[in-house]
């Protein structure tokens, strides 16, 4: 619970400014606790965290979801990858989304999700690099910044 404020300064101006999150509206204190609380065990967040001047200071974090509440989907989640602005482009996506998929593997989930918003073409080959493959887009099914948009769909059988 103690990351929670630094998670919100990651999160939240992609709710803003950015299309990478169908929320509209940022996350409150709580909501972020709330958010970390359901999220403990198997559905874990990692996060990364970089020695600054200021000294340390997290960087970026990812998360696993449940792909779906039914009994019938237990063995499959959905990961979330943010990674703060200033430290874009320096392999923070990649050391995260290798630690969230070994997360899941250790916990014995069978295919990991990534549902990508505008099917934003940096976190496709972030997805692809890590054995990621494309099952399909769903076509407008999202509404932000008064603009349809896309989700692709992309799977990792663990």
């Amino acid at each position: 619970m103690a990351d929670a404020a630094a998670l919100l300064a990651i999160y939240n101006p992609e709710v803003l400014e950015s299309l990478v999150t169908f929320d509209l509206v940022p996350r409150s204190l709580e909501d972020q606790r709330r958010y970390i609380k359901k999220r403990s065990g198997a559905l874990a967040i990692v996060v990364a965290e970089a020695d600054l001047e200021s000294g340390k200071k997290i960087v970026g974090f990812a998360s696993l979801s449940l792909y779906r509440d039914r009994p019938g989907y237990r063995t499959s989640v959905e990961n979330s990858v943010y990674v703060h602005r200033d430290h874009y482009q320096r392999g923070i996506g990649s050391l995260l989304l290798s630690a969230i998929i070994e997360r899941a593997r250790a916990h014995g989930f069978h295919a990991i999700f990534a549902r990508i918003a505008g099917s934003q073409q940096a976190s496709m080959t972030l997805h692809e690099r890590h054995g990621f493959f494309l099952v399909g887009v769903e076509r407008e099914v999202g509404r932000k910044f008064n603009q349809w948009l896309d989700v692709a769909t992309m799977e990792l059988l663990l």
